[in-house]
């Protein structure tokens, strides 16, 4: 427990904050020819590079400091001991179990659940791609549906995407998250049932956005095949095994999860068996390997060499003394377009609070705003905001040396703009340097004023970059870790739990009153008229 403003280290990274504020990238580059060497690190095929950032070695020296006066070497082992650092619903967070890091204090708990559920999801993927689980007709299953919300959608379906490459061509998987009817009708509009299996994805059991989607795909298996045992069709993912049971699933085929696993962390378990199905159960493993390896590097690391240490700290940086607010992620590779949508719900979910440990309210900025796209789609859309807008986004670029999908120079160019984009964000270019460009005769009578200072660039702005050598299933596992990690970090910076999301449940809490009121016929009172006036106007409009 401590109190941020209050700690030594961080008094001292805002006296330096004021020190460097106006000290240029370029600047920072030229005092140091040995820059890159410097503030980059290799880690097994591994690249990050973060020398275009606003900082110095003093900066990290004092972000070192930092992390001692609040024991950080002590958080993580309690994280990794399994201690219940999640208070407020007295739980540990052991999704790194699922990977196999364990410690002396939980092996058991690997030994006796985890590998137990590994086993099982190997069982069920390799039946399925060996085509030996057949439907109730004995037709091979060529359909797998999702059926779940948050983590239970946005991990696997994330996955998946990213590991395309590597799939099961056979095997065609769909993802139903969104309770609006859409999704699902189009889903299901051209699926057979009797090659049609179900995955429902839900820890509770119920919540009501996957419960609803489960109800009406359950109903229109019963109505579309001439079977009504749900045996071989439906498969429950969940800790709520009696309530799966109750709506019709076969306890063999319900995968136990467990109270320590997040829904934001679960891609790990079996919330992942649409992965293990989509790429093989090898290679499921091998992503959990990649994984791990990134722990044991977090684990075991010292801070100059940390990574998702180093990457917690330049974000702490920016939140909170350059006062940016946003955090952008940019893959440059068509399979993990899904990448910064994951990573808004493990990072927003986890460190979107305003209340410490101490119970006090923060008197200083916590989890910023993350987006992004893939490039180089987003060259073509804001990327015009990032390099003359008004507002400095620090962003991540995220790249791979080799493509999967080798076709002429294609990859070269993506890299090309990758790496040409950091740098034109960090150099800019001057009015003297637009000069240069112009061919006064040829203006077409546009001020030539306006043109240099239309065309020029500060720079100044600041990015990370990450490459790996290709997107293998290892090399996922190690991405995925490595932000999880810098998430934790941060929160332990913030003082604060990331890994309750209050805010979730209160927004389920008034979706079941505003439900209740829509489908009565009496007037609530006691609702504000906002909510009273919308509900209206849905009672008299809806056909």
């Amino acid at each position: 427990m401590h109190d941020l403003n209050q700690l030594n280290a961080w008094k001292s990274l805002n006296n330096h904050y004021n020190e460097i504020k106006n000290i240029s990238l370029n600047k920072l580059f030229k005092d140091d020819t040995n820059r890159f060497n410097n503030f980059s690190l290799n880690f097994n095929n591994m690249l990050i590079d973060y020398s275009k950032n606003h900082i110095n070695k003093k900066t990290l020296s004092l972000f070192k400091n930092l992390l001692t006066e609040i024991n950080i070497n002590q958080k993580i082992k309690k994280f990794f001991d399994g201690k219940k650092i999640n208070f407020t619903e007295n739980r540990a967070v052991m999704h790194y179990l699922l990977r196999g890091s364990y410690s002396k204090n939980n092996k058991k708990i690997y030994k006796n659940d985890v590998e137990k559920s590994l086993n099982k999801i190997k069982k069920i993927s390799d039946k399925i791609n060996s085509q030996k689980l057949l439907g109730y007709s004995g037709k091979r299953i060529k359909n797998v549906i999702n059926i779940g919300i948050g983590g239970s959608d946005l991990g696997p379906k994330m996955a998946c995407e990213a590991l395309k490459y590597y799939s099961n061509r056979k095997i065609h998987l769909f993802f139903i998250s969104n309770i609006d009817p859409t999704n699902l009708k189009e889903t299901l509009r051209d699926l057979n049932a009797k090659e049609s299996i179900f995955i429902i994805s839900s820890k509770s059991f119920g919540t009501i956005e996957t419960l609803t989607n489960a109800t009406i795909a359950k109903k229109w298996f019963l109505d579309k095949s001439s079977n009504n045992n749900l045996d071989k069709h439906f498969f429950g993912v969940t800790r709520n095994v009696k309530k799966a049971k109750e709506f019709g699933i076969n306890e063999e085929n319900i995968f136990p999860i467990w109270n320590w696993v997040g829904g934001r962390y679960s891609l790990w378990s079996p919330v992942g068996l649409p992965i293990s199905i989509q790429i093989g159960f090898n290679n499921f493993n091998k992503m959990l390997e990649g994984a791990k390896n990134m722990d044991n590097h977090f684990r075991t690391k010292p801070f100059e060499n940390n990574i998702p240490i180093i990457m917690a700290c330049i974000g702490i940086w920016y939140n909170n003394f350059h006062n940016y607010e946003t955090h952008a992620i940019f893959p440059y590779d068509e399979y993990l377009k899904l990448f910064p949508n994951y990573l808004q719900q493990a990072d927003m979910e986890s460190n979107g609070k305003s209340i410490t440990k101490n119970n006090n309210k923060t008197n200083y900025e916590t989890g910023p705003i993350i987006w992004g796209d893939k490039g180089t789609n987003g060259q073509h859309a804001f990327f015009q905001l990032i390099h003359q807008g008004t507002k400095i986004i620090p962003s991540d670029f995220i790249g791979f040396v080799n493509s999967l999908n080798k076709i002429d120079n294609s990859h070269e160019m993506l890299l090309s703009n990758l790496i040409g984009q950091t740098k034109a964000l960090m150099e800019g270019k001057s009015e003297n340097e637009v000069k240069k460009t112009i061919n006064q005769e040829k203006n077409n009578g546009i001020n030539i004023d306006s043109i240099i200072k239309s065309k020029s660039f500060e720079g100044n702005k600041p990015s990370t970059t990450i490459l790996f050598d290709k997107l293998t299933p290892y090399n996922l596992g190690k991405l995925i870790a490595l932000y999880e990690h810098k998430i934790f970090v941060q929160g332990c910076i913030w003082n604060i739990n990331s890994y309750d999301q209050w805010g979730v449940e209160l927004g389920k809490e008034l979706s079941h009153e505003v439900c209740e009121n829509l489908n009565s016929n009496k007037i609530n009172n006691n609702l504000d008229s906002s909510t009273n006036g919308l509900i209206n106007f849905y009672k008299k409009t809806r056909s």
